[in-house]
């Protein structure tokens, strides 16, 4: 292609702009970020175990730039809605439209708590308000920790749901996994949960999640800042245990195609 091409020249200007226009977005993530971890928990909660809150959010975070698209539309290509917005009345679709003609990606301000304010005080949000997610950004795995030639025929793990309960999360089963991305858990399927459920590990849950950690990892977190002098700490809650070597060769497998990036 010619640089006196016109799509050329722009995506090159483009180009050079985009890191700071990732960082932009990013920032508005951010402002919003509180809201989506918020409402993940609250599904969480409500589903089961088998919702992962940190899939949920990085999913919601791609609706939103997949709608932010119609700021920009030419009128010709529309981006397909979901069903749930398929359904909004008459009157809403039309005032919706109208909004996005103009470029407004919102309507008129409203009196009361603008979205960059804390919530630090509502329910359920204490522990996650200083966290925040990067958007685009991958988690990490690498080091020590994700080296699959640590888990051995001796290593123990722990069911999710006892990790919450022994760092004082009970009450929020997926907190847990947004607070911290980069802990190694690992799904259980069909063949471990029996064998978790005839051991007495767990009870048949069917088709709900259960994930399991190592209990070295979680120990750890315990004795870090953000939980040593938590008054709910209650490591006894751990209960660990040790699988059979076919679960383990299957966690190292799942260890591994992740930290080489893979989808597990």
């Amino acid at each position: 292609s010619s640089f006196t091409d016109p799509v050329v020249s722009m995506d090159l200007l483009r180009a050079v702009l985009q890191p700071s226009i990732n960082e932009e977005i990013r920032a508005v993530f951010n402002k919003y970020m509180k809201f989506f971890q918020k409402a993940a928990i609250n599904v969480r909660d409500n589903v089961g175990e088998e919702v992962d809150p940190e899939q949920l959010i990085q999913e919601t975070c791609r609706s939103c730039l997949e709608q932010a698209k119609l700021l920009f539309s030419d009128g010709k290509k529309v981006i397909p809605r979901l069903p749930h917005e398929q359904a909004l009345p008459k009157r809403a679709r039309q005032v919706d439209e109208e909004l996005h003609r103009r470029g407004s990606p919102v309507p008129k301000k409203r009196k009361g708590r603008p979205p960059g304010q804390s919530l630090a005080n509502d329910r359920g949000v204490s522990g996650m308000a200083a966290w925040k997610l990067k958007v685009s950004e991958p988690v990490r795995r690498e080091g020590p920790k994700w080296d699959p030639s640590r888990l051995t025929e001796t290593t123990t793990f722990v069911l999710g749901s006892r990790a919450n309960k022994a760092l004082g999360m009970g009450g929020t089963r997926g907190r847990l996994y947004i607070k911290h991305p980069h802990l190694f858990k690992y799904a259980a399927d069909p063949q471990d949960k029996h064998w978790l459920a005839e051991q007495q590990h767990m009870r048949a849950t069917g088709g709900k999640m259960a994930y399991l950690l190592l209990e070295e990892d979680i120990r750890d977190l315990a004795a870090s800042e953000d939980y040593r002098d938590n008054v709910d700490l209650k490591l006894e809650e751990l209960k660990p245990f040790v699988p059979p070597a076919w679960m383990t060769e299957k966690m190292q497998k799942h260890m591994e195609t992740l930290r080489n990036g893979g989808e597990p």
